[in-house]
C-alpha cells in the first residue's frame, strides 16, 4: 500500500486493475470487504468504502445476499476513463511542452518509438 494515497483509493484501484488486466472478468464476483480488510489488515468500514466507490462509479453492483460482482461493459468503461485520464495527464503536456521547444508532430513521434525501443 502506497501510504501517500488514501487505502479505499487503493483498494478500487486494485480492483480496476484486475478488471481490465482480465483477472477479474465481467460477471466475476469481487472479493468481500471483509476479505479486503482481513489481507490488507485495514477496518472493514475502509474496504468498503473503496468498494463503494466502484458501485457509485457502475464498475460493480450488489446482488443482495450475494454479493459484488463486475458489471457488464465494466472493463470498456474502466479503459476509456483511464485513457482519458492518460492523455489529459501526459499527451496534452507533452504536446505543449513539444511545441515550446519547436518539436513537431513527427518529430515527436519519432522521439516516441526510439524511446520505445531502448525501453
Amino acid at each position: 500500500m502506497d501510504e501517500s494515497r488514501p487505502i479505499f483509493i487503493q483498494i478500487a484501484e486494485q480492483v480496476e486493475n484486475d478488471i481490465i488486466d482480465g483477472a477479474l472478468p465481467e460477471g466475476s464476483q469481487i472479493p468481500s470487504t471483509n476479505e479486503f480488510a482481513a489481507f490488507l489488515r485495514v477496518n472493514p468500514a475502509t474496504a468498503l468504502k473503496g468498494v463503494n466507490r466502484l458501485v457509485d462509479d457502475g464498475i460493480v453492483e450488489k446482488r443482495r445476499g450475494i454479493g459484488m460482482f463486475v458489471t457488464s461493459g465494466a472493463r470498456e468503461r474502466l479503459i476509456e476513463r483511464r485513457r482519458a485520464e492518460f492523455a489529459a495527464q501526459y499527451i496534452r503536456p507533452l504536446i505543449v511542452e513539444a511545441e515550446k521547444l519547436g518539436i513537431g508532430v513527427e518529430e515527436l513521434a519519432g522521439m516516441l518509438r526510439e524511446e520505445r525501443i531502448q525501453s
